[in-house]
């Protein structure tokens, strides 16, 4: 395959052509890899990925702090004020997300006419207010 027999497609046009063809098709890349349109991705800068990990890193240091405190017998109430504290970093972790989500992902959707795409972010909102 030379440039010329290059092109791009996208997730819906995968399914489009599947939906025609009444059975899944593969996609490869550039690379020869078999492309997986099933489960959607985002690439991130490194920048964002590094905070992001960085917040993750941080959360999961604090589960294990209270794993520890319940293993020595820690008070009650001790206990629930780090398990208040990990709620308050994962909310602030999927602000954090959800921000850049709609600022890249929901924008670039409406901007390529995917209305869909409020739907679907009006949902995740809803599932972040349980």
């Amino acid at each position: 395959m030379d440039d010329s027999d290059e092109f791009v497609i996208d997730a819906k046009t995968v399914k489009m052509v599947e939906e025609m063809l009444g059975q899944p098709i593969k996609v490869f890349g550039r690379d020869g890899k078999e492309i997986d349109y099933g489960q959607r991705r985002k690439h991130r800068e490194p920048s964002e990925q590094e905070a992001l990990l960085q917040r993750l890193n941080r959360i999961e240091g604090q589960v294990r702090g209270i794993r520890g405190m319940v293993e020595k017998e820690g008070y009650c109430t001790d206990i629930l004020t780090q398990v208040s504290a990990v709620q308050s970093a994962l909310n602030a972790f999927s602000r954090e997300l959800l921000g850049s989500h709609i600022r890249t992902c929901v924008v670039r959707d409406i901007q390529d006419g995917d209305l869909e795409v409020v739907d679907d972010l009006l949902a995740t909102i809803y599932k972040l207010m349980k």
